[in-house]
């Protein structure tokens, strides 16, 4: 009996053994298991760095060509806007150049005057009278009255180009003046000025001469730079100039009025109990009238009624605006 239960013990043992033996091993295969696990983990990690990393660097290197192209892309632009610049500098030189000119060909070219015969007249009448001393006062009166008729003749038409000229010159526009009326100004005192002169000279002239004339530096400015060729585009571009200067200064004067503080909130909670005191009061008055006075009279107190409503300029929230509402 000993020996069967001392037996048992040992076969007990020997399973005990056996699985703890068992148990040992598989806890061995599955730490060499989940080493190679995180062996493959690491590599896995490694990789996706190094993928990362060419990314990484594909990108730099795309983001390096795509500056360059738009370096090299400005740099091509503004080359060619200086080229286009230069050569309109030079065409606008050369024309200037030209008007320069023409305008010292006409004013250096000879007045050929038809001769006179009253003049030479009068001069050969004169001379014997005023040498020899033998001729009356009237006849020197009539002599010299002559003289000055042919004189003027001959020399006024001169006389009054130069005066255009020069007021044409020195015109300025007026306080209060508009740019239509200058330009209609203009124009009249080229044609009295530069008569002679073809005609598309007389348009380039005419649009320096007005832009010169402009009063404001900003839409003379402007207008300059636009190097209009005649009278009419540059007339039409200071007027539209003007109108959007006044414009934009008129949307910089709006500016809106709001209330931040907690003043304007009680203010604001006043000004409702005093719209609800005053429908209050307005409903009894009319109810109280409506035995008395006529449909139409009706509508007209009400309209009187609305009308004596106070106002108020302020940020009254839509829940107050809903409260102030009521019906007569």
């Amino acid at each position: 009996m000993v020996n069967t239960r001392s037996q048992t013990k040992m076969a007990d043992n020997a399973d005990l053994l056996a699985l703890l033996a068992e148990m040992k091993k598989s806890m061995e295969k599955g730490q060499k298991e989940m080493k190679k696990r995180q062996e493959e983990m690491k590599n896995q990690i490694q990789g996706v760095k190094g993928k990362i990393e060419e990314v990484r660097k594909e990108v730099q290197r795309k983001i390096g060509e795509i500056e360059g192209k738009v370096r090299r892309k400005i740099e091509e632009v503004e080359d060619k806007v200086q080229v286009k610049m230069e050569e309109v500098e030079e065409k606008v030189q050369v024309r200037i150049g030209d008007l320069e000119k023409r305008l010292i060909e006409l004013e250096d070219r000879p007045i050929n005057f038809p001769a006179n015969p009253d003049l030479t007249q009068s001069i050969c009448d004169l001379s014997p009278g005023i040498g020899g001393g033998g001729s009356s006062s009237s006849d020197k009166l009539t002599d010299l009255t002559a003289i000055e008729n042919a004189l003027e003749a001959r020399f006024r038409d001169s006389h009054l180009t130069q005066f255009y000229r020069t007021e044409l010159k020195t015109r300025r526009q007026k306080p209060g003046e508009s740019l239509q009326v200058l330009a209609v100004d203009v124009e009249r005192l080229m044609s009295l000025a530069y008569a002679e002169c073809p005609q598309d000279v007389r348009d380039n002239l005419a649009a320096q001469y007005f832009v010169d004339a402009i009063r404001d530096e900003d839409t003379q400015h402007a207008t300059r730079l636009m190097d209009a060729k005649d009278l009419k585009s540059a007339l039409a571009y200071s007027m539209k100039y003007e109108a959007a200067k006044t414009v934009s200064k008129t949307s910089r004067n709006v500016r809106s009025i709001e209330i931040e503080d907690d003043t304007g909130k009680e203010k604001d909670e006043k000004f409702d109990c005093l719209l609800k005191t005053l429908g209050k009061l307005l409903n009894s008055y009319v109810a109280g009238k409506k035995n008395t006075h006529s449909v139409t009279k009706r509508g007209t107190n009400r309209g009187t009624a609305r009308q004596f409503l106070p106002t108020r300029k302020t940020n009254v929230r839509p829940s107050c605006v809903a409260k102030a509402e009521f019906s007569l």
